[in-house]
């Protein structure tokens, strides 16, 4: 796969606490540039980001981030929150207490309330794969495919790691048709943005990719 051919499958992504507009300006600047699916930023910039990029860049945002176990009602105003000011996609972190809990019918119930909100937008499901056992990984593979959501995601990048190539693989094994796969945290060379599409990634969230087709 050609590096162009790479980039349209990544959301360009800036989430640091410490992320300024001016810096949130410039990854938007790049996005547009390198035809990346969208760019990934944090609430509290979208409104901002969308009247910047208007209809040349989709903006993704992130709800429940990074910890997930806010209450859904939280979860759901946030959503709302971001798609009234222009979010086109939304990448939202599971309640992974109540997960390994075994309470799977309140991820589920939270998922499916976020997709009613998100109708026609996207709702990418992050599960932080660090955290999970392989059968709880699997389990969520069943509930994402259940929820009507349309991704389901490795990593916040806020944890004690990202993806891997494993998780990928099993994401591709046992999601149903409709879901698609987002890879994200630690995606540090092109090859291994390649190798995480080959094994069925559909996006790519890194900040890292972009720096790189600049270096070469």
């Amino acid at each position: 796969m050609d590096i162009m051919g790479i980039l349209q499958h990544v959301d360009h992504t800036l989430l640091k606490q410490e992320a300024t507009w001016d810096e949130i300006k410039v990854i938007c600047d790049d996005a547009i540039s390198y035809s990346t699916a969208s760019v990934c930023i944090p609430p509290c910039y979208v409104e901002r980001a969308k009247e910047y990029v208007g209809s040349r860049m989709k903006i993704c945002t992130v709800i429940g981030f990074p910890n997930g176990n806010m209450t859904t009602e939280a979860k759901i105003f946030e959503t709302k929150d971001a798609l009234a000011k222009g979010a086109d996609e939304i990448d939202m972190v599971i309640n992974i207490g109540a997960l390994r809990a075994g309470d799977y019918a309140y991820v589920l119930h939270e998922i499916r309330e976020l997709k009613k909100v998100c109708g026609d937008h996207i709702l990418k499901v992050i599960i932080e794969t660090c955290l999970l056992t392989k059968e709880e990984k699997i389990k969520m593979c069943e509930i994402v495919t259940n929820s009507g959501a349309d991704y389901i995601k490795t990593s916040t990048g806020f944890s004690k790691a990202g993806a891997t190539f494993d998780d990928i693989a099993l994401f591709a094994k046992y999601v149903g048709p409709d879901v698609r796969i987002k890879a994200a945290g630690g995606i540090s060379s092109l090859e291994d943005a390649e190798r995480f599409l080959e094994l069925g990634a559909d996006r790519l969230g890194t900040s890292r990719i972009i720096k790189l087709v600049k270096e070469m």
